[in-house]
Formats: C-alpha cells, structure tokens, sequence
C-alpha cells in the first residue's frame, strides 16, 4: 500500500478541488486545445463526414462535431458495400434536437449536391450523361444528378422524332439548357450537341456546293409543296414541281420519311442558307421522247389531269402535256365551265392544233373530231329564210336573245322581234333561259356564222285589223293602268295598250281620272308602224273634230304614198293570232253599221 502512494502528495489536493491547481493561462491553454478537436458546423449545409457505426436502423456519422449524428440505413440503399470509414457527404438539418442529437439526412446532400452539380453544368456549358427513365408528354424524363430533367422531344436530334419509345431505359449525353428553381424544373438538350457536329460538316458542304452537283439526301419532312432533304447537316428544298416530270398532287404519291434519294442542286442564295434541289433533273426530258410522228392534225390519246376555268390539260405521256381551250371543246358557243364537259380521269382522243417542240407545247381540240355545223351541205336549205325550227334559250341580253338550234349553230332574236302587241323591254319578261322557244329565220348569214331569227313572225301581223277597230274618232272602254304628270297608259282591248295626256284626262265634272278608273275614251291618233295609239276622255271640241279628219288624210295620204311592203318577212299562209276571227267580225260589224 505504502508502493502504491509513493510519489503521490495528497496534501496538494486535501480539501481543495484540481480545477484551483491550474492558472488562468493553464485554463485558456486546455479549453483552446480542446475547441481545436472540435468542428463548427452550419445548419442547411453540406459536409463531409466518417462512418464510425452501423446498426440495423441507422449509420453513426462523425463531422468533427461535439457528438456524432445519425443518419437512416435506407438512405444509403445505393451503397449495399458501405463500412466503418467510409467517407460520405451529408446534410446537417439541426445540431441539437429535442435529445440533444446532432441530426443529418444523407439524402437531401444529394439533392443539393445535385443541384449545385446542375448549376455548374449550365453555368460551365458542361456535357453532362443522363439516363433516360420514362417517356412522358412531349417528350423524355431523363435523371441527371439524381434530378429528373425534361427533354423535350423537338431537342432530342436535329430531325423530328416519331418514336420516343426507342430511348427509355438508356444512357444519353446532354447539355443543361434552363433552370428553374421555383418550379424544381430543369430542360436539357441532346440536339445541342448533334448540332456543334453538324456545323462543322454544313460548312464542309456548303463550301463546296456548287449548282448541278448531285448529292445523296435522307427525306426528314414532307409539305403540300414539296420535301425537306438532310443532305449530311444542310437543308435543301425539293419542290413538287421538281419531284416528277409528270403531274402530282402531293409528294407522298412519289416519296417516303426517311427515304434516300439522289438529287441535284438547281440553286443556292448568294448567303448559301437555302438551297433548291431538283430530282426530274437526273431522267431525260419526255419531250425528247415524243414521237417524231406527231404533227399539227395528228389525233392522239391522253388522260386528263387537271380542269381549269379556260381549259383542260391532257396528259400524252408523263411530263408531256397539251392544253385544251374551252372554245377548243365543242362547236357550240355556250360551254363556259369546261367541268361541265369533261373530267379529271377522263381518256380520251384529240387533234393537235399547234406544236412546239422547242418550247416544248401544244395545244389540242375535241370539237375538231366532229364537223364542223356551219361547213355541212344541208345548211343552206335547213336555216333558209323563212324556215322554222325549236331551240333553247342561251343567253340573254339588253337587245335579244340568243337560241342554239343545234351544238354549233345559234341565232339572234332581237328584243323587238319577240312579240307583234307587247311592249318587250327585256327579254326575261317574255322567256327565261333554258326554255324552249319556237322561231323563224329571218336573216342567214354563212360566212359570217349568223343567224337572225324572229318569234313574232310565226303569226300575221294584227296591226292591219288593229287600224280598222281602232279608228280615229271610235270609242272604247279602256281602263287606267298608271298615271304620272304627263298623261295615263291605258290597256286596250285585245292586250294592247294607248296613251292618254293630261290634259285629256279631265272628267265631265272637272276632275281628272285616277289610275284604276274603267272610262270611255275615243281614239284621236293611230300609228300603225310606231305601233302607238293615242286617246282622250274629254268630250272633243268642233275643232279637234276638224283635227282628227286632217289626221285620217294625213294617215291615208302616208300609206299611199308608201305603198305597200316590197318584202315581207314571213309566208302569208303563216299563221294568225287565236283571236284574228274575233277582229275581222268586229270589222264586218263596224263596215255594216257604216
């Protein structure tokens, strides 16, 4: 006993406690040597720590801390290898909670890790690898860092993507494009880098572009206009029109996606961003296969591939075609849609009219496989004068009427030749297109492809009766049609109508007639060849008796001296007015009351 407390001075400390042994420096010195051992450690960082024990539920972590921290196992899924030692990144969410234990959270240091990483990448325009975990609207979930990015699909590759399927569950380079941290959305680009490559290979090419040079492409996209041509990191156009020497509606009749094609620059701008290519260009022209046989006259067989409002163009062989005028259609002069006549599909036969084989066109025409209407024999006797015939109504105008009497042959019935009694001002008053009307030949001109014709004609002229029931001075019942400042049309018997002035519209009790009003008035004036009868209501004075008798000289003296017509239009066997009986009855009546 008396060995062990050799050495050993218990007076030093009888009553007294070790902490007075030491000085104020001795003190400072032990708590600074102390502190040394120890880390400062910031709440919502991450630090590097030591594994120093692993249980069943949780990895002890050493960060130089007072007190170690505990970390779930789970989080540590990814390293089924973990032990003592091992070096691992953590995120301290608090330094003391309600145990006083130091809490730390391995899998929020990876986020933040992760973001920081992202950052850098965008911030260093550094290439970054990814893995591409699932598809998804408009494009591909790629996890990059442990952070799910968005690819969009227009970013994946220079040339559109059909099929994203093909990527899912692989390994994919990209570049970190846009950040956006309130929402935790981060885009990447594959493109971006496909493009750098393609840039080096555009300027190879377009530094040694040259026009007529032939190129091997790949179709990446397709319109109503033609096609789009990867021609190795350059785009060309290939216009429809250049596709095929034959006529197409689209170029999906010709071409597929993705197909390869050979083709030949037409032309590039002065700056070498567009260029235009052609693929016809690389066959011969048909043309130069046309049979040396065909000439002006010739009749050849086609199909016709487009109806347009002047014509039709019917197509020889591919590449070569001819134009179809309407007025090239038939004889007739009334085809105005030539839709109307022939159709898209359509196989038939021509005559070519005119042919140019170094401007490499023709022109054609139908109607020139049947003869000519005006040219045959019987013409003469068919239309003569004086022949009647049925025909439909075409056109009308202001002066007339046009009737087809047959595919080709067509006359002229003039607006006053219409009707004898009838005051005609249009045409649409007495006929509507497409009607069928009955007519005579008046005028035939061959040379000049005309024909005057005449309705009214097919019936005696009634005016010669007209002259005797409607003699000056004889009295009638007319009613007032209408009525204006200068006088009242009045309708006659028989359809016809008379004029009344105003001053002859005065009553026997000073008022004048209102239209509507049935009156008695007697004939003062009668026109036959200007088909014009004037009247009066007012009882007539001794003077305009006296008028009225030099006005019947006058009349008698004027068809004297006239004559009777040299020519007339019509057959005098023609037939007459259903009424002309009831009018020469009416004569007989007046002759026996004289």
């Amino acid at each position: 006993m008396s060995e062990l407390n050799d050495g050993f001075n218990w007076d030093l400390v009888a009553g007294k406690s070790f902490a007075n042994k030491y000085t104020e420096a001795q003190r400072v010195e032990l708590e600074q040597m102390y502190e040394s051992t120890l880390s400062e450690v910031v709440e919502n960082e991450v630090v590097k720590g030591s594994v120093v024990g692993i249980t069943d539920k949780d990895v002890i972590v050493n960060i130089g801390f007072k007190s170690d921290g505990l970390v779930a196992l789970s989080e540590f899924r990814d390293l089924p290898d973990l032990k003592i030692g091992d070096e691992v990144e953590v995120f301290i969410e608090t330094q003391e909670d309600h145990l006083g234990q130091l809490v730390l959270s391995r899998k929020k240091a990876r986020i933040v890790s992760a973001w920081k990483n992202i950052q850098d990448s965008l911030d260093q325009d550094l290439i970054v690898e990814g893995f591409v975990k699932r598809r998804t609207k408009g494009g591909l979930i790629v996890d990059v860092y442990g952070v799910e990015a968005f690819l969009p699909g227009s970013q994946i590759d220079v040339k559109p993507i059909r099929d994203f399927d093909i990527f899912v569950g692989k390994k994919m380079e990209v570049k970190i494009v846009k950040i956006n941290y309130a929402n935790d959305n981060v885009v990447v680009s594959h493109k971006v880098l496909i493009e750098k490559d393609i840039e080096a290979q555009k300027g190879q090419i377009l530094n040694n572009l040259e026009k007529g040079q032939v190129l091997e492409g790949v179709i990446k996209n397709m319109t109503t206009f033609g096609v789009f041509i990867d021609l190795g990191g350059v785009d060309g156009l290939l216009h429809i029109t250049d596709i095929s020497w034959g006529r197409i509606n689209h170029p999906e009749e010709v071409l597929k996606l993705d197909q390869k094609v050979n083709v030949v620059v037409l032309d590039f701008d002065d700056e070498k961003k567009r260029i235009s290519l052609g693929m016809k260009q690389l066959t011969p022209h048909p043309w130069d296969s046309l049979d040396k046989d065909i000439a002006v006259g010739s009749k050849i067989k086609g199909r016709i591939v487009n109806v347009a409002d002047y014509g039709a163009f019917l197509e020889i062989l591919p590449g070569v075609e001819g134009l179809i005028h309407v007025s090239e259609m038939s004889w007739s002069q009334h085809l105005r849609n030539p839709q109307d006549f022939i159709k898209v599909n359509d196989e038939l036969e021509a005559v070519v009219l005119t042919l140019d084989r170094d401007e490499r066109k023709m022109s054609l025409g139908i109607k020139q496989l049947t003869e000519d209407p005006w040219t045959k024999n019987d013409v003469l006797t068919k239309y003569g004068i004086g022949t009647k015939h049925k025909g439909v109504v075409r056109n009308l105008t202001n002066f007339g009427l046009f009737i087809e009497l047959e595919e080709g042959i067509d006359g002229l019935v003039h607006v006053s030749d219409l009707s004898w009694t009838k005051k005609v001002k249009h045409p649409s008053e007495f006929v509507k297109v497409g009607e069928d009307l009955e007519v005579i030949v008046l005028e035939l001109d061959i040379e000049n492809r005309r024909l005057a014709l005449g309705h009214k004609q097919l019936e005696q002229n009634p005016w010669d009766t007209f002259e005797t029931v409607f003699a000056i001075g004889s009295t009638h019942r007319c009613t007032i049609i209408n009525k204006n400042d200068k006088g009242g049309v009045l309708e006659l018997p028989y359809g016809l109508e008379g004029f009344c002035s105003i001053k002859n519209l005065v009553k026997e009790d000073g008022s004048f007639a209102e239209a509507g009003e049935a009156l008695d008035f007697r004939v003062t004036e009668f026109h036959k060849e200007e088909k014009r009868i004037i009247l009066s209501h007012t009882v007539g004075s001794e003077d305009e008796v006296v008028a009225e008798e030099k006005s019947k000289k006058k009349e008698v003296a004027k068809k004297a001296k006239a004559g009777e017509k040299a020519a007339k239009a019509v057959d005098p066997s023609a037939s007459t007015l259903g009424d002309l009986d009831v009018l020469s009855a009416l004569k007989e009546k007046m002759n026996d009351a004289k």
